[in-house]
């Protein structure tokens, strides 16, 4: 007995210099993408609307970083409770952890396993506002996050990546979050936009990007986080399968925006920054479920079929009328659909773990428990935050009026507008000119 205690305790992990370091570098990489979503968004709206949505992402890093500290690591983390949530009493606070004290099975701290994963939870509800834009009030938007983590991120993240979650225990595979952050957050974004409504003057006037320049800075930013994102989801750098994951999350970014220039070109005529900007953030969107099972080939495959279908998808909205202002619902619900559907084609067997897709021999088993995962967390997400923004809208109500909307909700919301003109010469109408800039070739794309 004695021999066996000492033989366990010689192979427990232990605490890792290079693999803590590496996550708090993944960390902090994921934390920026926050403020790259906001630049990403903020130059997709018109002039006066871009304050508001820097602020619907910024929002988050103030409100969901003091719900994770308060309880939601502990539900989303802590002990299992039927499948369901989990619960740890020493995670409340995060006051119960000691600070060497390892995250189960791995070589990194709690503490950095909690912060990685906070980022993820910061992200997630940012990424839903981008369908809201123009119309929400911000208050209304504020509680509706604060809601919107506890009812529905903290539950789906436990399911997913939780011990003991249904869909953990199952053996969905989503190395990094296409059904916890991008299938979750495009099915809130449809729940959401379902109850507001669409924008004043939606298929009728145009709504161009006001700053294209900000959209490929944003776009650059998230790319650039996405390494950490991904290959930080290993939760190490011991054994290649985050090196796999790093490689994989750069072809299937360049095949996806690639084929969605193609699409374009075919479709409208040319290749606008703003479908590169897009084509990218959907292949990077497709790969974070897959990437971590796939070849690099694969990778390339699967970028490829994800940005070609996301460019399809986002005219969808104009057929079906509903208003997703910024392609939250054709991006990252298509792509998070695309990209956790096809590990069940493209799963190697040979990186993260010996499960085989249906090309690699495995047969259909895989994609029948990826399209659980995807069809169970789209469904619960698009219902439970459709009662969320039903409840708020009957309460203290969701939109702007319609006079504040048109006359500009960064004035009315924040007392604020973008850019000041006061000091430079010329007219108003140079001024307004200069503000809101043409873009024959994007506004194709955004107003077909």
């Amino acid at each position: 007995m004695a021999s066996a205690i000492t033989t366990l305790a010689a192979d427990a992990p232990t605490l890792s210099a290079a693999n803590t370091g590496f996550m708090l570098i993944c960390s902090a990489l994921v934390m920026l993408m926050t403020p790259g979503l906001a630049f990403f968004y903020g130059g997709m709206v018109r002039v006066k609307s871009s304050l508001n949505m820097l602020m619907m992402s910024f929002i988050s890093l103030g409100i969901v970083t003091i719900l994770w500290v308060l309880y939601g690591f502990s539900l989303a983390f802590g002990t299992d409770s039927g499948s369901l949530i989990g619960w740890n009493s020493d995670y409340v606070g995060l006051s119960g952890i000691g600070i060497t004290e390892l995250w189960d099975g791995y070589t990194i701290p709690v503490y950095v396993f909690a912060v990685f994963q906070l980022m993820f939870a910061v992200i997630t509800p940012a990424l839903i506002s981008g369908a809201l834009a123009d119309r929400v009030k911000f208050s209304a938007w504020a509680l509706f996050t604060a809601l919107w983590v506890t009812v529905v991120y903290f539950p789906v993240a436990h399911w997913v990546w939780g011990a003991g979650g249904w869909l953990f225990e199952m053996g969905v595979i989503d190395f990094a979050g296409g059904t916890a952050v991008h299938i979750n957050a495009g099915a809130a974004a449809l729940g959401v936009i379902l109850v507001i409504g669409k924008r004043v003057g939606f298929k009728k006037d145009p709504m161009r990007p006001h700053s294209l320049p900000l959209v490929m800075l944003g776009a650059g930013l998230l790319w650039f986080g996405w390494f950490g994102f991904n290959a930080g989801s290993w939760l190490g750098n011991d054994d290649g399968v985050g090196a796999v994951m790093f490689v994989n999350t750069q072809v299937a970014t360049a095949a996806a925006m690639l084929a969605w220039l193609g699409y374009e070109k075919l479709r409208h005529g040319s290749f606008t920054t703003l479908g590169a900007a897009s084509g990218a953030v959907a292949g990077l969107v497709a790969i974070t479920p897959s990437g971590g099972s796939c070849s690099p080939l694969g990778a390339i495959a699967i970028g490829a079929i994800a940005g070609l279908l996301c460019a399809m998808a986002v005219g969808l909205k104009y057929k079906f009328g509903y208003d997703d202002s910024l392609d939250v619902v054709g991006v990252h619900l298509v792509g998070g659909v695309v990209g956790s559907l096809l590990v069940g084609l493209f799963a190697t067997g040979g990186v993260q773990s010996d499960v085989a897709g249906l090309f690699y021999g495995g047969g259909l088993e895989q994609l029948g428990k990826q399209a659980i995962g995807v069809f169970s967390v789209l469904a619960y997400s698009l219902v439970a935050s459709a009662l969320l923004a039903f409840l708020l809208d009957k309460t203290i109500g969701m939109r702007v009026t319609e006079d504040d909307e048109v006359a500009g909700i960064d004035q009315v919301e924040h007392a604020e507008t973008a850019y000041d003109f006061s000091g430079a010469g010329g007219g108003a109408a140079s001024r307004n000119t200069a503000a809101v800039p043409s873009h024959s070739a994007a506004s194709k794309k955004v107003d077909a």
